[in-house]
């Protein structure tokens, strides 16, 4: 079930989306030690980031990656492993375990196979929280329209959890979770600015293709509850 919360501005929208992202982290870690937090890139989140960084936690018990990230060096403007580095993982966060989803192969498909290995050992899953952005195209993560990999990737049963996509309509190839993993997660947000965004929202809540959508996979299913988080401005 997908729920939308509207703010008046992109403020306390951040506000009101860190502490919800606090309570179920310290949640996680009360009941079982650890938490984990998978968070998505672009500009949208950074001041989400920098609030965050900033929150009392037990940060050293926090396992923090990637929902997706393109196959670029971790120096790279265009990583969002760089920016999770610059804008997250600073202040207290510093202290937080960070598991990023590219290695060293050439090419996220054949990196996949060892990412997955990768999350399977060193994150507590499911997450606890993950985080999720979308395009103007309706693409969340990196499952976007007429990707050659696309509905391998939104596969429910393909026991991946993580796949290689090639975008028709971005550049680089990316390296993503797979629609199970991301729906496995205890607690989903989906973070919108502008009303662009809203426009797209409304379009994909008429239609159940997501093959034209994929952020339709996420709103229209019923396996687990998100709640979106929009302002205008």
């Amino acid at each position: 079930m997908f729920t939308l919360n509207k703010f008046t501005n992109s403020q306390l929208l951040i506000e009101d989306l860190v502490a919800n992202i606090v309570r179920e982290l310290k949640l996680a870690i009360s009941q079982t030690g650890r938490a984990s937090i998978a968070v998505s890139g672009g500009k949208t989140p950074i001041p989400l980031f920098t609030l965050l960084s900033r929150q009392d936690l037990n940060w050293s018990n926090i396992y923090v990656t990637l929902v997706d990230d393109r196959w670029v060096d971790d120096t790279n403007e265009a990583s969002n492993e760089k920016l999770v580095m610059t804008y997250l993982l600073q202040n207290k966060a510093q202290f937080a375990n960070f598991i990023g989803l590219k290695n060293s192969c050439n090419n996220p498909f054949d990196g996949a196979e060892i990412t997955d290995k990768v999350l399977t050992t060193k994150m507590p899953l499911p997450f606890d929280v993950l985080i999720l952005g979308m395009g103007d195209d309706g693409h969340t993560a990196s499952l976007f329209p007429g990707a050659a990999n696309l509905m391998a990737g939104l596969d429910m049963n393909s026991g991946r959890k993580v796949i290689g996509m090639t975008p028709i309509t971005a550049p680089f190839d990316r390296i993503t979770l797979t629609l199970p993993t991301i729906l496995e997660s205890k607690n989903i947000y989906l973070h919108l600015i502008g009303q662009s965004k809203m426009d797209v929202l409304e379009k994909a809540e008429k239609n159940d293709d997501v093959s034209e959508m994929p952020i339709r996979a996420i709103i229209l299913q019923d396996k687990v509850n998100v709640t979106g988080f929009w302002s205008a401005i």
